[in-house]
């Protein structure tokens, strides 16, 4: 395989990724803008790149598992189902209507959606589950696991965390998209977890740290989780929220906003220019 090939087409997909999910969004509807984008280069490189997955086979049992903890930004994942068809990408518009497959958080019966979530601090033990599964039932599958770095300050991660180690739980990998912005404001000034590194090291991950929005170092470090065995594997991955968007980054009032016309054009030309 030759990277550099791989990782240019990779970030032209991502571009398309960013331009579902805004217009996923829309004008006059709130949507996730802050988070769906801080993800999309993470997402790419998941259903581009590493999974094995089938939109025409959803329900193989060896196919890998992908769960987005942080389930406000599903929009990110929307995005990439409708470009690999688990469904048509005119229902990107439909979402949070009355009957669309797709509404604000990730919903068990909508094609290529693995576990509900958006009440955050589950997502990773639900992962830790399907990934004890595949240990059980002898299946190849691995378990991807993307979190919030604000949705680390939730108990229950935290037992997730150290109970992998403690059953050596080497099919699962974390990714903490870590923009550094929650809902509210800076993290910092939230519920500053400190050196997150540290802590996911001293429970025993192998941890790798790299630029989220850099393709190279995202695909080099999933492979590099390939080869760790006898324990799970986190990917800290240093992004910006609303990633593209040139007034949304680093921007709390875009966690969860409408989009004006003028902003929506504004989008459609920063991202078509990354």
């Amino acid at each position: 395989m030759n990277l550099g090939n791989t990782v240019a087409e990779l970030k032209k997909k991502a571009v398309v990724i960013r331009e579902n999910i805004l217009e996923t969004i829309g004008v006059g509807k709130k949507g996730h803008v802050g988070g769906s984008m801080s993800s999309a280069d993470l997402v790419t490189a998941l259903y581009f790149y590493k999974m094995n997955h089938d939109a025409n086979n959803p329900e193989d049992p060896d196919r890998d598992r992908f769960i987005f903890s942080k389930g406000h930004s599903v929009l990110a994942q929307y995005a990439a189902l409708a470009e690999t068809g688990y469904f048509s990408k005119d229902e990107l518009k439909k979402t949070k209507t009355f009957g669309s497959i797709l509404q604000g958080h990730p919903e068990k019966d909508t094609p290529g959606i693995e576990a509900n979530t958006g009440s955050l601090g589950q997502g990773l033990s639900l992962g830790l589950g399907m990934a004890l599964g595949g240990k059980l039932d002898k299946r190849a599958y691995n378990v991807y696991v993307i979190v919030g770095d604000g949705e680390l300050a939730e108990g229950q991660i935290w037992e997730a965390i150290i109970a992998a180690n403690n059953f050596k739980v080497d099919n699962l990998v974390a990714i903490v998209d870590s923009n550094k912005v929650q809902a509210t404001g800076p993290i910092a000034e939230r519920y500053d977890l400190g050196d997150i590194k540290a802590k996911f090291e001293a429970s025993g991950w192998e941890t790798f740290e790299i630029d989220g929005h850099n393709m190279e170092e995202i695909v080099e470090a999933l492979d590099a989780t390939d080869n760790v065995k006898g324990r799970p594997s986190v990917i800290i991955a240093n992004t910006v929220k609303g990633k593209g968007v040139s007034f949304a980054e680093n921007k709390a009032s875009y966690h969860n906003a409408k989009l004006t016309e003028e902003q929506y054009r504004q989008a459609k030309e920063d991202i078509a220019n990354l």
